[in-house]
């Protein structure tokens, strides 16, 4: 061929498919190039005349809709209708794309990964097809663990057979499958979009998060409804967007550069002729190592488009939440069933059970800077006292498997919730054997519970200053939540009791605190009672069971005491024993926009625990990292995510107590009747009389009946695991 010095390259395309005539320019590595596209309507002996007419015209001729060389995991064979058509030409090369495609489909999947953190990670990956996108699924492959081959449904119309399709079977199937396709003609090895005479299963292409391969044959094979899913391929035109779009598909990424276009329009053949092409030495071998060398001076991004708008730059987390009781799982609409067992069955059988796909969380967007986030819960189905009395490892594998199936939804940071976030060392291990972010959500948890604090003892009238003239009490203080409550309160209310049965961490606490507020009056106990009479606020942060914790009828009129552990220290039935004392939770916090969580989580509409609202928060701030981990909460940590909180418009959604929302009016009354006990001792000292005859009982006759039905559930519990186990999975184990 000759080629003058100073003019633009030219190549043709030869289109096994179509009959138009058409020229275009492109631009790759500084220079342009001029392409001549030709139909030649599925007329190989029509192509093989264009190739001996453009011999010695063109510096190089690309194929594509056919393919010499098909390739399946390490197997190849020719194929006996295209491999003449490469010895027509004697001075021109001719490709067919196998020289870039591989290398192109890996290097795209590592940037596009680079471009969108986790867009791949623990996907279900299915390759529609594999032929000849090794490369595409190797890449995938380093990404996840579940890579399936659509090959036996596309080409021979298959239903989906266990083991067939897989990875492990690849190499002792490929040999057979490639020794059928070769006699195929190429319409059907590379089909078109269109309808199909044959139907195929649909329940592979249902079970995929991302389609890989050709468009062309995921058009036509994939079932009508794709909604949110994943689609790679090296190219795709408006038409193929725009069918895509409509069949309910997440986003499309290309693998080919986009060359002037949003997403690439041309294949790996097009991109092969024109690297042949560009090669400096035209006398240089068309290798792989050749194109090597060009595509390493490219600067380029594979095509990531999303198709559906409310879908595109949203930041994704989840959250694991777990039964508070029994009595949650049989309230289950799924688990209903289970009240007819007994209680002590149900649950010990339920901390068996595999993490679960519970709802999803959308609507929730930041006033400050329109980022908006996505959230999952996840379920585990242990309940506070399983948790508990379970070695760590059991729950950490839980948590890990359960971060899995996070990465898998797109998320990029984990919440732990409620018991979760304190078993064990709280996170730690966790957080080293994921490979998302991980936090407790413990920072945002003092934070609100400090805030909420603050304004229940305004509204009580308790006077809490720096001129010691109120007291304040931490239960549980040498926890992680209750040492830096305690550090932070002892910088507002110095004179503060620290109560925790384990004298050592006590002292240690105190003289951090010391150290920290010199001013600050730090009195230890391993009991409550002595102190809870003089004291206007108490926080409780246990994480103890079946156990009184506080004595509600010593508390001081006016008292508030802000019970974060959960199940919650003080019953409701504990706290209408003293009317004139405020018992509160943790603050909960009303997220921006409108979120719906998809269910019920025991709170009105927009509202979430704080634990919940600090991984939505990260989210966000796209914070994808460890937040809070271990038992040692920073100080620091707790003021940051009080100041994103305030950032992005978080609001303490009010005070509540067991579940309820108190108006102005309910803490009105309260604050009137604590002013009442207050002048007058006598009416006090009745009150609390009558309160403590009426207590309630608790501790040991529970245990001791806990303890009978241990020993009977025992018996049960070995043939109760699988049978409850695997109906409950015919329920749960689903996708969202």
């Amino acid at each position: 061929m000759v080629e003058q010095a100073g003019l633009n390259p030219k190549i043709a395309v030869l289109h096994y498919h179509g009959t138009a005539v058409t020229e275009e320019h492109l631009t790759l590595l500084g220079r342009t190039v001029q392409v001549q596209h030709i139909g030649c309507d599925r007329d190989l002996d029509k192509m093989a005349a264009q190739i001996e007419a453009l011999d010695g015209q063109v510096t190089a001729v690309a194929l594509t809709g056919i393919a010499k060389t098909l390739r399946l995991g390490k197997t190849k064979v020719d194929h006996p209708a295209a491999a003449p058509l490469f010895e027509i030409a004697q001075q021109t090369p001719v490709v067919d794309g196998a020289g870039v495609r591989a290398a192109m489909e890996r290097w795209a999947v590592r940037l596009a990964d680079e471009a969108q953190p986790g867009i791949w990670s623990r996907k279900r990956v299915l390759m529609a097809p594999g032929l000849n996108h090794n490369g595409l699924a190797q890449a995938l492959g380093q990404y996840t663990e579940s890579v399936r081959y659509a090959d036996p449904i596309v080409y021979f119309a298959l239903p989906p057979v266990p083991g067939v399709g897989s990875i492990d079977t690849l190499p002792r199937l490929a040999e057979p499958t490639l020794n059928q396709l070769r006699a195929y003609p190429f319409r059907r090895l590379f089909p078109q979009a269109g309808e199909t005479t044959r139907p195929r299963s649909p329940k592979l292409f249902e079970w995929a998060d991302i389609l890989a391969g050709d468009v062309g044959g995921i058009r036509r094979y994939a079932p009508p409804q794709l909604k949110r899913k994943i689609v790679v391929t090296e190219f795709a035109t408006e038409e193929d967007v725009a069918d895509l779009r409509e069949r309910g598909v997440s986003a499309i990424v290309t693998t080919m550069p986009p060359l002037g276009h949003e997403l690439a329009h041309l294949d790996a053949a097009v991109f092969e002729a024109c690297l042949v092409a560009l090669r400096p030495d035209k006398t240089a071998a068309l290798t792989e190592n050749t194109y090597l060398n060009l595509m390493a001076q490219m600067a380029w991004k594979p095509g990531i488009k999303y198709l559906q708008p409310e879908e595109a730059g949203i930041n994704k987390f989840a959250f694991v939440i777990h039964p508070l009781s029994p009595r949650f799982i049989s309230s289950h609409p799924k688990f209903r069933w289970t009240r007819f067992l007994p209680e002590r069955l149900v649950e010990r059988v339920a901390a068996y059970l595999p993490p679960m796909y519970g709802s999803r969380i959308t609507g929730i967007e930041s006033p400050a800077t329109g980022q908006k986030v996505e959230g999952y819960l996840l379920y585990i189905g242990g309940t506070p006292r399983e948790l508990m009395r379970r070695d760590p490892a059991f729950v950490y594998r839980r948590l890990i498997v359960a971060s899995r199936m996070a990465e898998r939804f797109g998320a990029r940071l984990m919440g732990l919730g409620a018991f979760t976030s304190v078993v064990g060392d709280a996170g730690i291990t966790v957080a080293q054997k994921a490979d998302i972010a991980i936090t407790s959500g413990n920072s945002l948890t003092v934070a609100a519970t400090l805030e909420t604090a603050k304004q229940a003892v305004v509204k009580m009238g308790n006077n809490l200053d720096e001129a010691h003239e109120g007291k304040v009490m931490v239960i549980g203080a040498t926890g992680s939540i209750g040492s830096v409550c305690s550090r932070l309160l002892a910088q507002a209310v110095p004179n503060i009791v620290l109560v925790a049965p384990r004298p050592e961490k006590l002292i240690a606490l105190k003289q951090t605190i010391e150290e920290e507020t010199p001013n600050a009056v730090v009195t230890l106990s391993t009991t409550a009672d002595d102190y809870v009479g003089d004291c206007d606020l108490i926080v409780t942060t246990t994480t103890a069971l079946n156990t009184r914790i506080i004595d509600i009828t010593k508390c001081k009129p006016g008292a508030v005491i802000c019970d974060i552990a959960r199940p919650p220290d003080i019953t409701e039935e504990e706290a209408a024993l003293r009317p004139d004392v405020l018992v509160i939770e943790s603050g909960e916090i009303l997220l921006p926009g409108k979120p719906d969580f998809g269910m019920d989580i025991g709170l009105p509409p927009g509202v979430a625990y704080a634990c919940l609202a600090e991984t939505a928060l990260l989210a966000l701030d796209g914070r994808f990292e460890d937040y809070t981990l271990g038992r040692n909460i920073e100080i620091e940590r707790v003021k940051e995510i009080y100041r994103l909180y305030k950032k992005h418009g978080l609001e303490l959604s009010g005070i509540r107590s067991h579940d309820h929302f108190l108006t102005d009016e309910d803490l009105a009354k309260k604050r009137a009747l604590a002013d009442e006990l207050r002048d007058d001792p006598i009416k006090l000292a009745d009150v609390q009389r009558q309160a403590q005859a009426a207590l309630p009982a608790k501790g040991r006759r529970g245990k001791a009946k806990q303890g009978g039905s241990d020993r009977t559930t025992t018996i049960l519990v070995s043939a109760g695991t699988a049978v409850i186990a695997a109906i409950a999975g015919l329920f749960f184990w689903r996708r969202k």
